[in-house]
């Protein structure tokens, strides 16, 4: 910004734009809420302006959305592993959610406890919050009951994805939406998910897509893939890129292949490509340790048998 565009911005910022008082003690002036580049003494003022600032009103409330939803998250929504502290994983079944704590405990650090367990010849018990493992299915819907009680994000979710299983839509449109409501990205992606197939709720393709930008916000490497495709089937191939290129940061598989044909098409230049495909990989190996290897090892000699 030149020293001009400074002293205009500075001006501005000191007087009303619609007519010119400046602030003191007999006037506050206020900012107008959506794009945060002008001031008002009243509301008449404010009324009285709109026409001439509702375009750059409109441009800035958009530059300000995307300037939050092309930032690169520090990790997935996923996180890290409460006990070994390395990132979690983006695949599933590498990981194990404890109903007493709803902590997510990386398959290495649970096998390790397994290990030492059964050396030891001791109780079943989580790794992290050194309860009992719950026996029974009863037990653990008991747990995520307990944890629901006291408005624990991951619990409500997990509440919801068991109704959606039992087909109990009602309550999966229920206990998801209380979920995002307090902020949890995988429950804005599957709310998405419902608003986009009409179950339980009907059909709604800007819930859908606002859900999709809040869990990619969030950190959620899929919700972010997705909006990728979105704009790539909008023919908006750079907002695509983006969303590519950030989702592939984290690690995601589809991400990375999709920018793989975005750069045989010549959508996305050599250097990007090679960017993203370092970082991708980056992430991966972040994700490794010699005790989650032992574990797939295990697992998939336990399979075997």
């Amino acid at each position: 910004m030149s020293t001009d565009d400074d002293a205009q911005a500075a001006a501005t910022d000191m007087c009303c734009a619609s007519c010119g008082n400046t602030e003191g003690d007999e006037v506050k002036l206020k900012t107008c809420a959506a794009c945060k580049l002008v001031r008002y003494c009243s509301v008449k003022c404010q009324k009285e302006h709109r026409p001439q600032h509702k375009a750059r009103c409109k441009e800035r409330v958009a530059e300000l959305h995307d300037e939050i939803l092309f930032q690169q998250p520090e990790s997935s929504h996923l996180g890290d592993c409460p006990i070994c502290l390395l990132p979690q994983s983006l695949y599933h079944d590498d990981a194990t959610m404890m109903t007493c704590c709803t902590k997510i405990i990386c398959d290495g650090c649970k096998f390790a406890n397994m290990a030492h367990e059964m050396e030891a010849n001791l109780e079943s018990k989580c790794p992290f919050c050194r309860k009992p493992e719950s026996k029974s299915k009863a037990e653990c819907i008991q747990n995520r009951m307990n944890r629901i009680e006291k408005k624990d994000p991951v619990a409500i979710r997990e509440h919801g994805a068991w109704c959606l299983e039992e087909k109990d839509l009602g309550g999966a449109v229920t206990f998801l939406t209380q979920a995002s409501n307090l902020g949890d990205a995988e429950a804005h992606y599957q709310l998405s998910k419902l608003y986009r197939d009409g179950e339980g709720v009907e059909k709604d393709s800007k819930k859908e897509w606002r859900l999709l930008e809040k869990a990619a916000v969030g950190g959620h490497p899929a919700a972010r893939h997705n909006l990728g495709a979105r704009e790539g089937n909008k023919c908006r191939y750079e907002r695509a890129k983006k969303h590519y290129i950030i989702a592939a940061n984290l690690g995601q598989d589809d991400s990375i292949k999709a920018l793989k044909q975005g750069y045989e098409i010549g959508f996305v230049s050599k250097e990007e490509f090679a960017d993203a495909l370092r970082a991708y990989q980056a992430a991966k190996d972040e994700t490794n340790s010699s005790q989650r290897e032992a574990a797939k090892d295990y697992l998939a000699k336990r399979e075997g048998w």
